[in-house]
């Protein structure tokens, strides 16, 4: 009997370069340095090429991510390019900010014995070595347009993920498409919600720029509910539209003090940093609210996002408080271990209580209560008790509240006859996308509450295949 051939050693995971901490928490440079070519290829090289690939089940938009790695293994960018953009329109985005360890990464056969394939790092290298042959190709995959429909037109209200990939997929299908949004910048939470240093501007502005070029028509300053609504565009004649307008209404707390001059909401916060480039001033003259002692309120990548952002703009603490303890954070871990590594602390276990505040209602400390676990609530985790006379102030002049959003309801009020829930959010097929009313559809987080990119785009594109079907079959 022959022996059989011992398999090949798995080779270690190859690691993401990145900026040295020092250097990195007084710049808005991008953190994460990308893979060289002879990394990506190694990297890819590890990847099994399951004959039933469970990676593509985490992926919500289903990037065929066994084929795309295989020709990335092989040297051959342009090919790994194409797949993946037959089902994802934002790569280069995706692979810089998509929780990967929860989705695709997550299902990788490997995490039973080791590291799993770096498959957002992967996406992010191909999407950033690629330059496309055609606008189209950009965009979708695809080697070149459809050929225009001048009679087929839809609307997107909102210009973040999920409208953007509506607009790309119906784009390629030779469909015209109008994005109206209310900000003055399109791109939605991707310009405004995530910093520089983990999104650059310009990557968010080439994938624009290819919808552009394939036809798509962005319409700034429109405010949907006010200076657009949705009968509005059905009656000058689109054929469909879609609400992309996310969730971007703040959650505050609800503790006396919250009115002192210097505490924010996250949204605030982050959007005059971000769009209104607060973090070059006075080259832009958008001035970044200034603050020495810096506490943030939440545990996700948002709160992960406003301490870093403060500590760049040159804090000298930043303290993120959280009711629970660092096993319960929300946020993914590679962004918890930078703000870690950049000097940001972390008050575990600690709930505000009130803010306290100068005879000029400036804001100068909090007051926290220390808090225990107790038993299980309904989202599985342990349940955050305060400790009985434990109180302490932490002194602060710049509180940041990042616990999630509520849906904004002017657009939903001005929109007579559409379903929502007990929560305020559209309710719709899950199928098509399609709400209450006929031809008008929604996804992102106006449809699910505040979630992650990706899952917004998902949204778009299921949205947008049964546009497209229905107004192509006409």
């Amino acid at each position: 009997m022959e022996n059989k051939k011992p398999k090949k050693p798995l080779a270690p995971r190859v690691p993401m370069p990145c900026q040295p901490a020092e250097t990195r928490r007084r710049n808005f440079d991008e953190v994460a340095l990308g893979y060289t070519r002879e990394m990506a290829m190694a990297e890819a090289d590890r990847c099994l090429q399951c004959k039933k690939p469970k990676c593509v089940e985490g992926c919500p938009v289903e990037v065929p991510i066994r084929d795309f790695i295989a020709e990335v293994a092989r040297g051959n960018m342009d090919a790994a390019y194409r797949i993946i953009k037959s089902a994802n329109s934002l790569p280069a985005v995706c692979g810089r900010v998509c929780p990967q360890e929860n989705q695709c990464e997550g299902n990788c056969i490997l995490n039973a014995k080791e590291q799993p394939v770096a498959i957002g790092r992967l996406e992010r290298f191909v999407a950033d070595t690629y330059i496309a042959a055609s606008a189209c190709e950009q965009v979708t995959g695809a080697n070149a347009c459809a050929p225009r429909r001048c009679d087929l037109k839809v609307a997107c209200i909102g210009a973040g993920p999920a409208s953007l990939t509506a607009a790309g997929y119906l784009a390629a299908q030779g469909i015209k498409v109008d994005v109206y949004e209310a900000l003055h910048e399109a791109g939605g939470v991707l310009v405004y919600g995530i910093p520089a240093f983990r999104l650059p501007k310009n990557v968010v502005a080439t994938e624009l720029d290819g919808l552009r070029q394939s036809g798509v028509d962005f319409k700034t300053n429109w405010v949907g509910g006010r200076t657009v609504t949705v009968q509005d565009l059905l009656d000058q004649g689109y054929g469909a539209v879609f609400i992309g307008v996310g969730a971007g209404l703040p959650v505050f707390l609800g503790v006396p003090g919250e009115n002192l001059v210097g505490v924010f909401s996250a949204n605030e916060y982050l959007t005059r940093i971000n769009l209104g480039r607060a973090y070059t001033f006075p080259e832009a003259d958008t001035p970044a609210y200034p603050g020495r002692h810096v506490t943030v309120f939440g545990a996700g990548n948002v709160a992960m996002d406003a301490a870093r952002t403060a500590m760049r703009l040159g804090a000298e603490s930043v303290h993120i408080v959280y009711r629970r303890t660092r096993a319960e954070m929300p946020a993914r871990h590679e962004e918890i271990e930078h703000a870690e590594e950049e000097g940001i602390r972390f008050e575990m276990l600690a709930a505000p209580v009130r803010f306290n505040g100068d005879d000029q209602m400036i804001l100068r400390s909090v007051t926290l209560q220390r808090m225990r676990l107790g038993e299980p609530d309904a989202s599985g985790r342990r349940r955050p008790e305060p400790v009985e006379g434990e109180l302490y102030d932490l002194e602060t002049d710049l509180a940041i509240v990042a616990l999630g959003t509520r849906s904004n309801p002017i657009l939903l009020e001005a929109t007579p006859g559409l379903e929502r829930n007990k929560k305020g959010y559209i309710v719709v097929n899950e199928e098509t996308g399609e709400t209450s009313i006929p031809n008008v559809f929604a996804g992102g987080d106006i449809v699910t509450g505040a979630a992650t990119v990706i899952l917004a785009m998902g949204a778009g594109r299921r949205a947008g295949r049964e546009i497209s079907r229905r107004l192509l079959a006409r």
